[in-house]
């Protein structure tokens, strides 16, 4: 029988056939896909014609169309729906997909090819988008290490193909970690807990095979335990346990994986000929130096240390009163936090939360699309790779857009945090193909299901990613979508999550679960007057882990990451009470992969961007001002990496924007 990874998918919008995909059909399915495809590198590097841009650069954009259909549906369920089988595989495939890349960019002949066109690029008659492909192309394979030679040159190889081990090994040993942990709950334990986080507790529980209700570390379980028990105890033990994921010793510790990574980082950096890892990963970002960045997140960090400092103060005065001696704890602070905000803003998460129903929330994000985009989304009936997901078809005036696929459950076998994907990217060439986006979140089941305002929050900027996806409008999947600078990838999604606080969206979706009524006006105007409660806190938690990030990667790599990370805390002074957002052996955003190492940054700068952007809507008048939507998708939601980030953004604004608008928009002017 043929490998349904490998036939020629007969499915609506050719969507992978996920109901005759077993796990058996992975590996034979990448060793043929990974062996054609090269076979299609070697021909083009082995042509004996000059090259040309189409017979060297378009054909290696063509290439691998295999390979890519068998990994969009291997690290999509990997991610999402995880298997003792499936980790196997991963562990397999990693390194040998580092050294397959490896080779590519080591293949001499090849390069010798790109680089020819990059001498003759004033010659060659290409589009903007073409001169753009090459460019990015040439400058991909100097950073890989093509220049290389000798010794070096198999040196380079060789951090590679470890440095994919360990961010795979980082990542399971995270997962495993926070599927091992949970902390049984007796009906006297669930005193003080609102009816929502009970029944998570309890749906949880059930998913773990437990007896009763259960924490686990799945954020959106323990952050309303933290938020809500009354018993110091059991929010300290939840707490630690949470802080405490890939440092518990043993098979699963990630703090020597961190040192190594560092270290082979920095090794990879000096072999380029850069001073440190920080330097060479910049150069191609929006920010372009490690002191521009820091520049930044000290610029925020001064203001968000004072405002957290007085919440501090205001919350151990609480603690205090209950009778409590001592300091304030970080166990403590979304306990008093979350009192103090009923108190001052008398906004109670439990009151709010039957308004923040997953699905119409979700029917929210999508009638912003429509409002500002014309997208149109209809329910598809197809297979997906779990019973959790759905899928829609997007359209505009009647024409087939994307397939968007939402994911949406926490479970055992999905990996924490929220993330967006393209299984298909847009492109043109060498066919015009729509995308398959998908959304994945990790929040409570339940019936309904029930949002935070931060898991709402949370939707709306993964679905600004999809409509970067989904709105791209290029020739070449390379620069198709999110394939954007790192710093500018995050504005697409940070600038969608102000629809959310639009007051005629929440007024429309908002709808209670139960009574079906509309949030009242007086809810609604304390949702958005409490929009910048704890900011110092959020900030401070954020800033710190970015600059513990940008520590890390500039210099000598540190021999004891959790000593050099405590050496950064004290040198800005991080307050007692408050942790990084991610410690060094949970921060997956930076040791799970390249993709945000010296970049977690990124955020914030994006976030100077999102405040500056939709202050444009406000200045025409209307969040839904038709005009500046559409300069916003011409410019910047439908051009992928067809062209630098910063002229970009300069043609939607006319302007960069200074931190002002950052300070403001978080209330830290």
């Amino acid at each position: 029988m043929t490998n349904p990874l490998l036939a020629d998918w007969q499915t609506p919008f050719e969507l992978a056939p996920f109901d005759t995909i077993r796990d058996e059909d992975f590996e034979p399915a990448f060793e043929q896909a990974l062996s054609e495809h090269k076979a299609e590198v070697e021909a083009i590097s082995a042509a004996t014609d000059a090259p040309t841009f189409s017979n060297t650069i378009e054909a290696m954009e063509a290439a691998g169309a295999a390979l890519d259909k068998v990994l969009s549906v291997f690290f999509t369920v990997a991610g999402a729906d995880s298997t003792p089988v499936r980790e196997d595989l991963q562990r397999s495939f990693s390194p040998r997909l580092a050294a397959h890349s490896a080779e590519i960019t080591a293949n001499k002949a090849l390069f010798a090819r790109i680089a020819a066109l990059w001498d003759q690029r004033d010659t060659l008659d290409l589009t903007p988008e073409q001169q753009r492909v090459l460019m990015l192309t040439h400058r991909g394979f100097v950073r890989s290490g093509a220049a290389l030679t000798g010794a070096q040159d198999a040196r380079m190889a060789e951090i590679k193909s470890r440095l994919a081990v360990l961010g795979t090994e980082f990542t399971q040993n995270l997962l495993a970690d926070e599927r091992a942990w949970q902390m049984p709950l007796s009906e006297a334990d669930l005193e003080g807990l609102p009816d929502f986080a009970i029944k998570a507790a309890r749906a949880a529980g059930e998913e773990k095979g437990a007896e009763g209700p259960v924490v686990t570390l799945s954020r959106s379980i323990i952050t309303p335990f933290l938020q809500f028990s009354p018993r110091r105890d059991l929010r300290e033990r939840a707490y630690k346990a949470y802080v405490a994921r890939g440092a518990n010793g043993g098979n699963s510790d990630n703090r020597g994986i961190a040192a190594e990574t560092l270290a082979l980082r920095q090794e990879r950096a000096q072999l380029l000929g850069y001073e440190s890892f920080a330097a060479y990963k910049l150069e191609t970002e929006m920010a372009k130096t490690p002191e521009r960045v820091s520049d930044l997140l000290m610029a925020v960090w001064d203001p968000a240390k004072s405002r957290a400092e007085a919440d501090a103060k205001v919350l151990e005065t609480m603690l205090h009163e209950d009778g409590l001696n001592g300091d304030l704890e970080p166990w403590d602070w979304h306990f008093y936090a979350a009192r103090r905000r009923k108190a001052e803003h008398d906004l109670d998460e439990a009151a709010l939360k039957p308004y923040l129903q997953l699905d119409r929330m979700i029917e929210a994000a999508f009638a912003c699309a429509n409002r500002l985009f014309g997208l149109e989304f209809s329910p598809l009936n197809v297979p997906l790779y779990h019973a959790d997901c759905r899928a829609w078809d997007v359209t505009r005036d009647g024409q087939h857009v994307a397939v968007f696929i939402g994911d949406y459950f926490a479970r055992g076998s999905k990996r924490s945090g929220a993330w967006c994907s393209a299984m298909r990217s847009q492109a043109k060439f060498p066919r015009v193909q729509a995308p398959v986006v998908i959304n994945v979140c990790n929040f409570a089941k339940g019936d309904p299901a029930l949002l935070s305002y931060d898991d709402a929050r949370t939707l709306f900027h993964e679905f600004g990613h999809a409509l970067h996806q989904m709105l791209s409008n290029v020739t070449y999947e390379s620069i198709s979508g999110t394939s954007v600078a790192r710093d500018f990838v995050e504005l697409p999604s940070q600038l969608f999550e102000h629809w959310l606080e639009v007051p005629e969206v929440l007024a429309e979706f908002a709808i209670h679960a139960e009574t079906g009524e509309a949030m009242p006006q007086e809810m609604l105007d304390k949702v958005l007057g409490a929009a910048n409660f704890d900011m110092g806190f959020q900030t401070v938690e954020y800033v710190a882990s970015a600059l513990v990030d940008l520590a890390f990667h500039q210099g000598a790599a540190p021999a004891d990451p959790m000593a050099r990370q405590a050496e950064v805390l004290a040198e800005i002074g991080m307050p007692p009470q408050i942790a990084m957002r991610h410690a060094t052996p949970q921060f997956a955003h930076v040791f799970s992969g390249d993709g945000y190492s010296s970049g977690y940054y990124s955020y914030m700068w994006s976030e100077v961007m999102d405040a500056d952007a939709f202050a444009a809507f406000e200045e025409a008048g209307s969040a839904f001002d038709p005009e500046v939507a559409k300069a916003l998708e011409k410019n910047i939601l439908s051009t992928g990496g067809s062209r630098d980030a910063e002229e970009l953004y300069m043609a939607f604004r006319g302007r960069m924007p200074g931190v002002e608008a950052l300070l403001k928009g978080r209330g830290l002017a």
